[in-house]
């Protein structure tokens, strides 16, 4: 990270302390793994079984959507039989993809197409080897990400595609890597891959974090960027690719397009969730402070002192620490961030926030 942020932040700490408002939102039984939007409908995915919206409690098996605007839990609820791990939505579909099997008594594995407004699972069907972790459209293609070895029969390395309007797997659509995606992010001609993976298609310099063709994929030759840990989560905007690593003390790490780095940040605990949105970073993870260098110790603890984030932090766009500080609470803490319309909505296993109720989901405007 250049000097300045970390010199800035050591002699201010950070930007003065923002106050904190929640919208008014349902709260969930079970851990939030997955946010999407259409429209004014927030969709909601994850392992719990039921919501608590208006001090009522409804049944809710891992997929549930509600009023952005009202926050009030609106009446869409196929149920799952496992985990949501991702959702993605189009104009006229919310695309689900997890550990589960069955979607409103339908046989779906992993991966299933919904209707938006009511709910009825529509007619895609795949079978995936192995396990679903992301999802992500553009133009007419579906792409998911995770740990699998085929679909529908065809050998795939944790990546595939599928074409939106036959819903068939796309058989030019076929990256390889060696290891798990856990996230993918599509900007433009590009397709940002993060994981546990050590090489893309067999390309040297795609450790961990990569972009391929979103039309043949391709390994891009420019972005070739060094990424210390695993990556969890990837957010573009206008400014470069964002993302966030779990290892030995958690980092938010800021490329450009061209992957060299731009700024990186470190916390005592994995980054586990990032967005971005008008110059800020949000980031969610397992830690509880942010350290003012990028040094840590051996346990991830931070060594040259620290600054109290209890599981969410902002940063600028040049990674000083904002004073935006609601805190979480829970060892797992956020699993995922987003942005939409001016508001930051998180997921995850925290309970509460800054002391109020507020059970795996929150929303910030």
């Amino acid at each position: 990270m250049p000097l300045l942020p970390f010199l800035t932040a050591m002699l201010v700490g950070a930007l003065p302390a923002a106050p904190v408002t929640t919208r008014t939102a349902p709260t969930f039984n079970g851990g939030v793994y997955a946010i999407a939007h259409r429209g004014d409908t927030v969709y909601v995915g994850g392992a719990f079984t039921s919501a608590t919206s208006g001090g009522k409690t409804y049944k809710r098996m891992r997929l549930a959507a509600f009023d952005a605007r009202s926050g009030d839990l609106l009446d869409w609820a196929p149920p799952a039989d496992g985990t949501v791990r991702a959702l993605a939505t189009t104009t006229d579909s919310v695309y689900a993809a997890g550990d589960f099997h069955e979607v409103d008594g339908e046989d779906r594995d992993s991966l299933a197409r919904i209707n938006p407004s009511t709910g009825a699972v529509a007619s895609f069907a795949h079978e995936i080897t192995g396990t679903a972790y992301a999802l992500g459209t553009a133009g007419n293609r579906l792409y998911l990400g995770g740990s699998f070895t085929a679909v529908d029969d065809e050998r795939r390395g944790n990546l595939a595609a599928f074409d939106l309007t036959t819903g068939r797997l796309d058989t030019r659509w076929r990256p390889l890597t060696d290891d798990t995606v856990h996230s993918l992010a599509v900007s433009g001609s590009r397709v940002y891959l993060g994981g546990g993976f050590h090489i893309v298609n067999g390309v040297k310099g795609t450790l961990r974090l990569a972009a391929v063709s979103s039309a043949g994929g391709a390994v891009d030759p420019v972005f070739r960027p060094r990424v210390p840990a695993e990556v969890r989560a990837i957010a573009v905007d206008a400014s470069g690719v964002q993302v966030a690593t779990a290892g030995v003390g958690g980092r938010a790490l800021s490329y450009a397009t061209t992957g060299a780095l731009r700024w990186q940040r470190v916390f005592d605990g994995d980054a586990a969730a990032i967005a971005s949105a008008g110059g800020i970073t949000y980031v969610g993870g397992h830690f509880d402070a942010i350290c003012r260098t990028e040094r840590n110790g051996a346990k991830g603890g931070c060594v040259d002192g620290s600054t109290p984030r209890l599981k969410l932090a902002a940063l600028t766009s040049t990674g000083t620490l904002t004073g935006w500080a609601p805190q979480a609470n829970g060892v797992i803490g956020v699993r995922v961030l987003t942005v939409h319309k001016g508001t930051v909505e998180a997921g995850g296993d925290f309970t509460t926030i800054d002391g109020r109720d507020r059970r795996r989901f929150a929303a910030f405007r």
